[in-house]
């Protein structure tokens, strides 16, 4: 951060600016206050772009679509005046460094690449980013690291949808400003084609930020060889992924197809990096010594004081150039557009707007949280983080809304009308407040599967959770509406939704399969094939899955099949619909239905509910 110089200004509407964070293409960045004391970023619009009738006319448009974008994964659009002589725009001020300041070599105190689960968690918090962003209509255009923020419970991604006013500038102003929309290590080939933008850009450019989390250097190469080089890499090019481990690798990889349609669906890369643990209960994500550099952080906006009201410009934004202010005390100069800031403690609420900010041109996202809840005196104090695994029964937490009677695996059939479905449903539930993602949700069919995340709503007598597909195998899934969860006497839980209920059991932790189904076991095709599942004991940490190799002289079909329970205790193992790897697949290879397995007399038993179809197989030799 630096001081405010003599030609800034020293408020904008009613926020009250502290200090500089950095210059961007578009305008500069202030650390500012409301009159309430609630601390935001305001981004003030460079002059000659205001000075364009039909760049103020798009700004418009983007900032009220990025209002609707949620507030989970990114910084909320608090206030703006698109209207005013200099454009403005407040946002929710994030506690956290930029990815770009953290890993970059460049920067004095970067760290260097995360290690695999950091990069999971990473890629988990940006794909649920874009989601939210893909559904207000908003495409981000520029997601690269220096638009990505770190907090100690998660990314953010800020900056998202506004750049796409600069589309309307004519060419002259671009040259003049120096403005470049999006930057060149990290467009997609559609970008620098001009080709049409779509969702399938964002995911590309999160490839790209991927693998820069995990190796420490743009996957095509820096603008430091060449700006045109790496645009021609993008375009031509396979990524530099060395040293990313599979099954990482194949998931940024996928990202970064040069073909829109080949690339995953945000949803599918969630699905992919599974499971995950969010919210403010969750294991720390972050190796330990990020996690004190973000506490210096927070100490530093700490001694951030509201300056003088004599200091400064003259009040307001007119007469201050806001792409030419300058700092003769920054410590560093930050990598573009930092939006970072000192979480809030809960109880705090927004001030009431004033009668001049309600007039007919600013708008404030009423509701909106502006911050992420942590408190400064975590930080300070060094207390000590969850572990993973920590959230046992019994256990209480001063941060989360859940009872400890809910956290935990639980599962069990489902019934409609009394009547048992065919369908079982699996819920692991963690802490977390209202609003936050606290349970993810795993629906097995007789020809399908689907799993979810699920938000806490309300807490009352049972909780209230609402639930987003984030994978569908075999038919298309759909969100059933609202869920309740309610704790019985008997230690069970009651699910119920959409006229559909079930009581789940607990299940035991760590899970693990009976040792007799682990390994590799093979059947004979009726083409004279052979078709072999493999079976490894669960990890914490990998993926619940079993794989599946089918080869004859016609095809060979590899795929991978969820274990929805572990069995034991007379139960089978139950498996999801294998998915087939279609790259790594040939011949007439399709998705299967749910199946269940049981070991009996050396010999493993595949059945399935559809058809009553049942099949053998026998140890591999």
């Amino acid at each position: 951060m630096a001081q405010l110089a003599a030609d800034d200004p020293h408020s904008v509407g009613g926020y009250r600016l502290l200090s500089k964070l950095g210059a961007g293409g578009m305008g500069s960045v202030y650390l500012a206050r409301s009159g309430g004391g609630r601390t935001v970023a305001v981004k003030l619009i460079k002059a000659e772009l205001a000075a364009e009738p039909e760049f103020r006319s798009r700004f418009r448009l983007e900032v009220e679509a990025a209002r609707r974008v949620g507030e989970r994964w990114t910084a909320p659009v608090l206030d703006a005046d698109t209207e005013a002589e200099t454009p403005w725009v407040a946002t929710g001020y994030i506690a956290g460094p930029s990815l770009e300041q953290v890993i970059s070599s460049r920067v004095q105190q970067g760290h260097g690449p995360l290690p695999e689960n950091s990069v999971r968690t990473l890629a988990y918090g940006l794909a649920s980013a874009l989601l939210d962003i893909h559904g207000a209509g908003v495409v981000h255009r520029d997601l690269k690291p220096s638009n990505v923020l770190v907090t100690i419970d998660g990314p953010r991604v800020i900056d998202f949808g506004i750049v796409r006013a600069l589309d309307a500038l004519p060419d002259s102003t671009m040259t003049n400003t120096g403005v470049v929309v999006g930057s060149p290590s990290y467009m997609s080939p559609e970008q620098i084609r001009a080709q049409q933008v779509t969702p399938a850009s964002d995911v590309f450019c999160m490839g790209s930020v991927l693998a820069f989390a995990a190796t420490g250097r743009p996957p095509f190469g820096s603008t430091s060889g060449g700006m045109h080089a790496v645009m021609f890499n993008i375009a031509t090019e396979d990524p530099d992924l060395e040293g990313v481990e599979e099954p990482l690798r194949g998931l940024i990889a996928s990202c970064l197809a040069k073909d829109p349609a080949d690339r995953p669906a945000p949803e599918d890369v969630i699905a992919g990096v599974q499971p995950i643990s969010t919210g403010t209960a969750a294991a720390p994500w972050l190796p330990a010594t990020l996690i004190a550099e973000l506490g210096r952080h927070a100490v530093q906006l700490l001694d951030t004081d509201t300056p003088p009201s004599g200091s400064g410009a003259p009040s307001g934004v007119p007469g201050a150039e806001s792409g030419q202010s300058g700092s003769t005390s920054a410590p560093r100069a930050l990598p573009e557009d930092p939006t970072s800031a000192l979480p809030q403690p809960a109880q705090q609420q927004a001030p009431a707007p004033s009668s001049a900010a309600r007039s007919r041109r600013r708008y404030a996202a009423a509701g909106a949280a502006a911050v992420i809840v942590a408190g400064a005196a975590f930080f300070a104090s060094g207390a000590e983080l969850p572990l993973v695994g920590s959230d046992e029964p019994g256990q209480t937490s001063g941060s989360s809304d859940i009872p400890d009677s809910y956290v935990g695996t639980w599962s069990g059939p489902v019934v409609r009308d009394g009547e048992p479905t065919g369908q079982y449903r699996r819920f692991t539930i963690s802490r977390g407040k209202v609003g936050e993602v606290v349970a993810n949700s795993f629906s097995l069919g007789t020809d399908y599967e689907c799993k979810s995340d699920a938000k806490l709503v309300s807490v009352g007598k049972s909780l209230e959770l609402d639930t987003r597909v984030i994978k569908s195998v075999g038919r298309k899934c759909s969100a059933l509406g609202s869920h309740t969860v309610t704790s019985n006497s008997d230690s069970t839980l009651t699910w119920q939704a959409a006229g559909r209920s079930a009581t789940l059991k607990r299940v035991e932790q760590p899970e693990k399969l009976p040792e007799e189904y682990v390994g590799t076991w093979q059947r004979q095709l009726p083409d004279g094939g052979t078709q072999r599942v493999t079976i490894e004991q669960l990890r914490e940490g990998s993926p619940m899955s079993v794989a599946m190799v089918s080869e004859s002289s016609t095809l060979h079909c590899e795929a991978k099949a969820d274990i929805f329970s572990a069995g034991g205790d007379g139960e089978p193992v139950r498996l999801g619909p294998p998915l087939v790897d279609k790259e790594a697949s040939s011949g007439e290879c399709r998705t299967g239905p749910p199946s269940t397995l049981s070991v009996e007399n050396g010999s493993m038993l595949r059945s399935f509910t559809e058809g009553g179809t049942e099949f053998d197989y026998t140890p591999a030799q």
